[in-house]
C-alpha cells in the first residue's frame, strides 16, 4: 500500500504572535516522541514574498536556512525543536502563490481562463503543500508520516481566506470519507469534542508544552484521527522531561550585555536569546540577559537623557560578557562602538555577530590603527577609510534576496585560534550568512599588522569570515550567524565560548578539563530554552485524513 502523507494544521487566535508556532511545533515533538517522522511547514498570509525586507520592530527576527531562505521566525522554532534543516519553500506565503500563479498565467498555462482565487489561487496552495510535505527534512530518505501546518495571522484576516479554503478543500482530498458529525462540527468551526479540548497554561518554560500535550494525551487523540497508531509507539519523552526539570532547578547565573538597536522588541534577536540559553544550560548556568538599547551608550545620550545613558553604562559595567548581534542601519552604530571598545580594553570577552563583527573592525581601526574616520561604507560613503565595504556583487536597487545569504564555508587559516578550537579544530565549518557589507580585503595586511587576526576566511580568502584579537582573552567576531544552528544538545560553538570566558572556564575548556559542563544528557531534538506567558486563546488543530476539529 502507497505511504500517503497525513496532514496537522494548527490555526486560529485572535491575536497574532501569541503561542500557535510554539504548540505547532510541541505537537511534532510529541509525534516525533511517538516514532514518527515530522516535516513542517509554515503559511504567512502577508503579501511579501519573503521576511527579508521586513523590519524587525513590525515582524521580529528574520530567520535565515541553509539554502538562503530568508523566513519567518517560527521557522527557527521549527528547526529547534525537531532538529531539521527546512527549506525556503518551507515557508508560503500569499506573495509567493500570487507571484507563481501569475508567471503561468503571463506563459498561457491557463490555456486562455479567467484566473481566479478559486479555483487557480486554492490549487496552487494545495499543489505547493502537497509537493513540499514530501521533501525530506530530517536527513534521511523517504516520505515523513506527518507534516504540521502553521497558518498564521489572525481569525477574520481577509488574506488568510484563500489558504482557509485550500486547507478545507485539502483535507477532502486527501482524507478518508467524512462523517456526517465531522461535516458538522466542520461547518460550524467551534464544536470541539470535550476529549480534544486541552490546557495549555503558564509554565515555567516552553521545554514543558510537549509534556502538557503528552499529559492530557494528545497524541492518542493526533494518532487515533490520523490512523498511526499502528506505526506509533508510545511517547518517550524522559531525557525531555529531565531537561525541562534540570533547567527549572538551575540557581546560578551569568549576566550577558546585549547592545542592539532593536532592543524594545526582543523577537529580534530570537534566534540570538535561544542560542544564549542552550550554550548556558550546557554550561549549567541561567542566563541573565542585560538589553541595552546602543543609542543610550552614546555622548549624545548623556546630554539629551542622562539618566537612560548612565544606566546603560552601570549595566554594561556590571556584564561578564558582551555581545552586539547583527542590524542594518547607522542607528546606535556610535554605541556599538563604544561598547566594543570597553569590552577590548577592559579585557571583557565580546563577540560581534555580522554587524558586530564589523563594529569591531571599525572601533580597533579608529582607536588602535588612529584611523579617526575609519568607518562602513553603509554609515559614511565619503570616508577615507572604508574598513567596511559593500559586496561586489550586492544589487543597490532591489532590497529582496540581494544579500549574501544561506550556508556558506568558513575555512580556518590555523589551528591555533579560539574560535577553531570551539569547532574542534575542523578544517572548516558551514554557517549562515545575511550580510550586504564585508570586510574591506585591502585593508587586511594594515589591520593584522595592528594586532587584529582574521583566522576564517572564505573559500577565495577575500572574505572575511572570523577575527581574534590574540591579546585578549576571548575577542571574537564572526560574519555569519552562528545563533541560526544551535540546538540545545548541541549549542553554537561560540556561544558556548562567550559564556565559558565570561564565567572564567574558557581555558580549561579548550585544554581538555571541561569543568562545569553539561550536568544531564542531552538528546538532539533541537528544543530551544524561553520562559513564556500563555495568554488565554484558542487554537483550531485540523487534522487532514480524518479532517477532524482539535
Amino acid at each position: 500500500m502507497e505511504k500517503r502523507m497525513k496532514y496537522v494544521v494548527v490555526t486560529g487566535g485572535v491575536v497574532s504572535g501569541l503561542g500557535k508556532g510554539v504548540t505547532a511545533s510541541s505537537i511534532g515533538v510529541v509525534l516525533k516522541a511517538c516514532g514518527l517522522r515530522v516535516t513542517s511547514i509554515k503559511i504567512d498570509p502577508y503579501l511579501n514574498i519573503d521576511a527579508g525586507t521586513m523590519s524587525p520592530f513590525e515582524h521580529g527576527e528574520v530567520f535565515v536556512l541553509d539554502d538562503g531562505g530568508e523566513v519567518d521566525l517560527d521557522l527557527g522554532n521549527y528547526e529547534r525543536f525537531l532538529d531539521l534543516r527546512l527549506t525556503r519553500d518551507n515557508n508560503i506565503t500569499t506573495g509567493k502563490i500570487y507571484q507563481s500563479v501569475l508567471e503561468k498565467e503571463r506563459k498561457g498555462d491557463y490555456l486562455g481562463k479567467t484566473v481566479q482565487v478559486v479555483p487557480h489561487i486554492t490549487d496552487a496552495i494545495k499543489d505547493w503543500i502537497e509537493s513540499v510535505a514530501v521533501i525530506p527534512v530530517d536527513g534521511k530518505e523517504g516520505l515523513a508520516d506527518v507534516c504540521v501546518i502553521e497558518l498564521g495571522g489572525t481569525v477574520g484576516d481577509i488574506e488568510s481566506m484563500p489558504f482557509i479554503e485550500a486547507l478545507r478543500q485539502l483535507s477532502f482530498s486527501v482524507g478518508k470519507p467524512l462523517l456526517d458529525s465531522t461535516k458538522e462540527k466542520l461547518s460550524q468551526f467551534c464544536h470541539v469534542a470535550a476529549e480534544n479540548i486541552l490546557n495549555i497554561h503558564d509554565v515555567p518554560n516552553i521545554w514543558h508544552v510537549p509534556l502538557l500535550l503528552r499529559n492530557q494525551n494528545a497524541h492518542y487523540s493526533i494518532l487515533k484521527q490520523l490512523n498511526l497508531h499502528s506505526i506509533a509507539t508510545p511517547p518517550e519523552l524522559q531525557s525531555w522531561t529531565k531537561m525541562a526539570e534540570t533547567f527549572d532547578n538551575l540557581t546560578d547565573s551569568v549576566r550577558i550585555a546585549m547592545v542592539g538597536k532593536y532592543v524594545g522588541l526582543t523577537d529580534s534577536y530570537l534566534s540570538v536569546v535561544k542560542a544564549l540559553l542552550h550554550a548556558c544550560i550546557a554550561c549549567s548556568l541561567k542566563p541573565v540577559i542585560d538589553w541595552i538599547a546602543a543609542s543610550d551608550l552614546e555622548d549624545d545620550s548623556a546630554k539629551l537623557a542622562p539618566e537612560a545613558h548612565a544606566a546603560a553604562w552601570n549595566t554594561l559595567r556590571n556584564a561578564k560578557c558582551v555581545l552586539v548581534p547583527g542590524g542594518f542601519g547607522d542607528r546606535g552604530v556610535k554605541g556599538m562602538i563604544l561598547a566594543a571598545k570597553y569590552a577590548r580594553e577592559n579585557n571583557v570577552p565580546y563577540l560581534g555577530i555580522c554587524l558586530g563583527m564589523q563594529i569591531a573592525v571599525i572601533e580597533f581601526a579608529r582607536s588602535v590603527l588612529r584611523l579617526e574616520r575609519a568607518n562602513s561604507a553603509e554609515f559614511d560613503d565619503q570616508t577615507p577609510n572604508p574598513v567596511v565595504i559593500f559586496m561586489p556583487e550586492g544589487s543597490r536597487t532591489h532590497m529582496g534576496s540581494t544579500m549574501r545569504l544561506g550556508s556558506r564555508r568558513t575555512l580556518f587559516q590555523t589551528p591555533d585560534c579560539i574560535t577553531s578550537k570551539l569547532y574542534c579544530n575542523p578544517e572548516y565549518v558551514d554557517e549562515r550568512h545575511r550580510h550586504r557589507y564585508e570586510v574591506n580585503p585591502e585593508l587586511i595586511e594594515l589591520l593584522e599588522e595592528g594586532g587584529l587576526k582574521f583566522v576564517g576566511k572564505d573559500e577565495t580568502g577575500k572574505r572575511m569570515e572570523v577575527l581574534e584579537l590574540p591579546s585578549h582573552p576571548f575577542y571574537v567576531g564572526v560574519q555569519f550567524h552562528p545563533e541560526f544552528k544551535s540546538r540545545p544538545g548541541k549549542p553554537s560553538a561560540l556561544f558556548r565560548g562567550l559564556v565559558l570566558a565570561a564565567t572564567g572556564q574558557l581555558e580549561a575548556y579548550l585544554n581538555g578539563h571541561h569543568n562545569g559542563g553539561l550536568s544531564i544528557e542531552l538528546n538532539r531534538c533541537g528544543y530551544s530554552f524561553y520562559v513564556y506567558n500563555f495568554f488565554q486563546h484558542v487554537f483550531h488543530v485540523w487534522f487532514a485524513d480524518a479532517s477532524y476539529l482539535f
